[in-house]
């Protein structure tokens, strides 16, 4: 019988890859899927603090390492990838434990959501004619063709409504029939355990990350992804984006540096009130150690 997987949620430098890989350790069943959009970059392997070899040696470890930097990636490539994975380690009659970050990747596997396409020319059609017209002319076009959509969202909201009529016209499907949303939170099979530290720590030990990214590589990485090329996605990576815009000559290193632990801390305080909003997250306030803290109750979904 399949078992549903366990989740180990939580911000960026929580702990949450050094705890899911200690539960796992020692356990044949039990394997590791990442839900991170950029470690699915080959070669991005500092910055997206990947595994390492001897980590993935030790513990079987998948959707790493699945598109070049110079791809595109998007949601509903990662859900298929993913339903691939999980059936690979059902197939095995393994246990997988999800682990990352990556907010909307997360919800999109956990959740099975039905992801709407994208369409970038009718975006940007959209978008320059709201920039014309005004938000509400568009979603007075939008009250009309999916009164639905348009009752959930503010109509001086111009990025919702412009997303909204693009999937419309798009896919030929109204953008309310992709089902209830990031709002729902419906009953889940999946055990969601999240690491939460306290602000003012969780601030240095980002700081303490980035540096010792810097100290391990992260520039040279850079360097050798930039002159391969980033694809638009994987540009916005955090780190290479700040030392690709050092290496062109229009920051220094050490305000590159400065940046990207200004921008980590930011994505970290989204991805708390994202996981935070989830009621179905059992969080674990940690202390001082995440893997002595935490892993108890890892452990113990994992035998329940």
């Amino acid at each position: 019988m399949t078992r549903a997987p366990i989740a180990v949620v939580g911000p960026t430098a929580s702990g949450k890859s050094s705890v899911a890989l200690a539960a796992a350790a020692g356990r044949v069943d039990v394997e590791l899927i990442s839900v991170d959009s950029m470690q699915v970059y080959r070669g991005m392997d500092i910055g997206t603090a990947k595994p390492t070899r001897a980590e993935r040696d030790r513990v079987r470890h998948h959707l790493l390492d699945l598109v070049d930097p110079t791809d595109e990636f998007s949601v509903t490539e990662f859900q298929r990838a993913y339903r691939a994975a999980f059936a690979d380690i059902a197939e095995r009659g393994h246990r997988a434990i999800l682990v990352g970050g990556t907010g909307l990747y997360h919800r999109a596997v956990i959740d099975d959501l039905d992801v709407p396409g994208e369409w970038p020319d009718l975006r940007r059609r959209l978008s320059d004619e709201a920039d014309t017209v005004g938000p509400e002319r568009l979603h007075e076009r939008l009250a009309r063709i999916d009164p639905v959509a348009a009752e959930r969202m503010e109509a001086t909201n111009t990025r919702r409504i412009v997303r909204a009529l693009e999937v419309c016209e798009g896919s030929g499907r109204p953008f309310s029939s992709f089902g209830p949303g990031l709002d729902a939170y419906p009953p889940s099979t999946v055990t969601q355990i999240g690491l939460r530290w306290g602000r003012a720590v969780l601030t240095e030990r980002i700081e303490q990350r980035v540096h010792q990214m810097m100290d391990a590589g992260l520039l040279d990485e850079a360097r050798v992804l930039a002159d391969a090329g980033l694809s638009k996605t994987a540009a916005q990576a955090l780190g290479y984006k700040e030392l690709l815009a050092h290496l062109a000559g229009e920051t220094s290193l050490d305000a590159a540096v400065a940046e990207i632990v200004l921008r980590t801390r930011r994505f970290a305080v989204r991805q708390l009130r994202w996981f935070g909003r989830d009621p179905r997250v059992r969080w674990v306030d940690i202390q001082h150690d995440a893997i002595a803290e935490a892993l108890p109750v890892v452990r113990e979904a994992l035998d329940a």
